[in-house]
């Protein structure tokens, strides 16, 4: 459990943030445990606010290598950053469609959607901002024209509103699912039918916040499948997402034993999933050096336009890194 407390007065900013060791958490430091679930947080960091006394355990100050116990309670201030700004960057675009409602881009991998804490330039807002004054502003002043997101090195087609009217529409559609996605991947291993559904309840992982975890208390989350091409020991699937959970193709393909090929916070690089052979195992480590992130791209995304109420689709190639995994498999 998080809990946040600003002050107020004179004082600058703050916030207290609070964490419960859960039943069943292995006994590790807390500048370890703190590195995990607090965001963009390093241990360098931590144990900077364990030494100025920003960390307290059960209501006392501890040393970085204190080692946790079930139940304990953390608490640590830690100074609240400034507001930040989204400012106009000269950054490249891939604009696949664009008229007077709205924008289709083709996100490349490295690239943040919106402004955040760590993120505050190099964006997609950010280039959006220097392509166009004419942005869309519902949701805030850090997410202008951003209707839904991918993450940071997930690849593929967004679609960007410019006036908010457009916007709303465009979010009703997503909140309806009646957006028509398709996403295609490389993952791990062969499957034992062509096609299925994967449903298991998503939630923020309690032994690491910055990731995702299956979790029976979670929310619902439903992922179909369906096989397009199998070889050795890597397959190439299509996804559709019923729901729209934060990494949720990424766990729910880890989940059932066939993580993303290359991706770094689910299992995706490591060959263990190929259950390979010593010959095999050096093919997948070439692999694996042809992409530096999860094989994952947003091909398709088909909608109802906000201004004409035609249903209109939209398609893009697999990125270069992609293609060259698929190019080396024989395909």
């Amino acid at each position: 459990m998080t809990v946040s407390e600003p002050t107020t007065g004179s004082e600058s900013a703050r916030e207290t943030l609070r964490f419960v060791v859960p039943e069943g958490e292995h006994r590790k430091r807390i500048d370890i445990y703190l590195t995990r679930q607090v965001e963009n947080a390093t241990r360098t960091k931590v144990q900077r606010a364990i030494d100025a006394g920003a960390v307290l355990v059960n209501g006392k100050a501890i040393r970085s290598s204190y080692q946790l116990n079930p139940g304990d309670v953390i608490d640590i201030t830690l100074p609240r950053p400034p507001r930040p700004q989204a400012l106009p960057e000269d950054i490249p675009l891939t604009i696949v469609h664009e008229d007077d409602e709205m924008l289709i881009v083709n996100k490349p991998a490295g690239m943040v959607t919106h402004p955040a804490y760590g993120n505050y330039t190099g964006t997609l807002v950010n280039a959006l901002l220097h392509h166009s004054r004419s942005l869309s502003r519902v949701r805030s002043d850090l997410r202008p024209g951003i209707v839904h997101r991918l993450d940071k090195d997930t690849t593929g087609l967004m679609v960007v509103a410019k006036t908010d009217r457009a916007h709303t529409l465009l979010a009703a559609q997503f909140s309806k699912r009646t957006i028509d996605r398709e996403y295609w991947a490389i993952v791990w291993g062969r499957f034992g039918e062509p096609s299925g559904i994967i449903e298991a309840n998503l939630a923020r992982s309690k032994k690491d916040r910055k990731k995702v975890a299956v979790s029976a208390d979670g929310k619902p989350a439903v992922t179909e499948y369906r096989v397009l091409k199998e070889f050795e020991f890597l397959s190439l699937v299509r996804l559709k997402l019923r729901t729209g959970r934060t990494h949720q193709i990424r766990v729910h393909l880890a989940h059932i034993g066939h993580p993303v090929f290359g991706d770094p916070t689910y299992g995706g690089r490591n060959d263990q999933w190929g259950g390979l052979e010593k010959k095999k195992s050096k093919q997948a480590a070439n692999l694996l050096k042809l992409i530096s992130r999860q094989a994952l791209h947003a091909k398709t995304i088909g909608f109802v336009h906000p201004a004409t109420n035609e249903r209109i689709f939209f398609e893009s190639d697999l990125p270069p890194d992609m293609q060259d995994v698929l190019r080396s498999l024989g395909a």
